[in-house]
């Protein structure tokens, strides 16, 4: 069963409620005020024109392009979405390349390593962003912050439906 969230543009006022959402559902937290302009990384994006917005996210595709191309296996389809393995991402950039929706990214965040002499070190570790349905929670945290708004834009989509 393929079900995913679309949003509807003749409805969405860009507000970006879902990204703020998106970002703090999947924060250890669950905390916006530990956020900082470099751990803001909603895994999806509202893109604005001039008289429209809409969001782009994954439509975890039953035979997703992405999973299918990428050369570690870290993405793959579990319970009906598909999901990146980040402890198997290298951060190349297939994925994106793949996706016919644009809803892949690869972003850097930062990390704590340690450097084999006893100490940790702060590095930079790319790899692969994408909607994952919040997988981890009940309902999506970006399709409950937008019923909330006055455009109540989002609905889920399955292939039942």
């Amino acid at each position: 069963m393929n079900r995913f969230i679309i949003a509807d543009a003749s409805k969405c006022i860009g507000c970006r409620t879902c990204e703020v959402a998106c970002v703090v559902s999947h924060q250890e937290n669950q905390d916006c005020a530990s956020l900082t302009p470099e751990t803001f990384l909603p895994r999806i994006h509202v893109i604005k024109g001039v008289n429209v917005s809409t969001a782009t996210l994954c439509r975890q595709c039953e035979d997703a392009p992405c999973a299918n191309v990428c050369p570690n296996g870290a993405i793959s389809r579990d319970k009906g979405f598909v999901h990146v393995m980040q402890e198997r991402c290298i951060g190349c950039k297939t994925c994106v390349v793949a996706c016919p929706y644009g809803a892949m990214e690869v972003v850097v965040r930062p990390v704590v390593r340690n450097s084999g002499a006893g100490l940790n070190v702060r590095a930079e570790k790319a790899e692969a962003n994408k909607c994952d349905l919040c997988h981890h929670r009940e309902a999506a945290g970006c399709m409950a912050a937008c019923q909330r708004t006055p455009s109540s834009a989002w609905t889920a989509i399955s292939s039942n439906s």
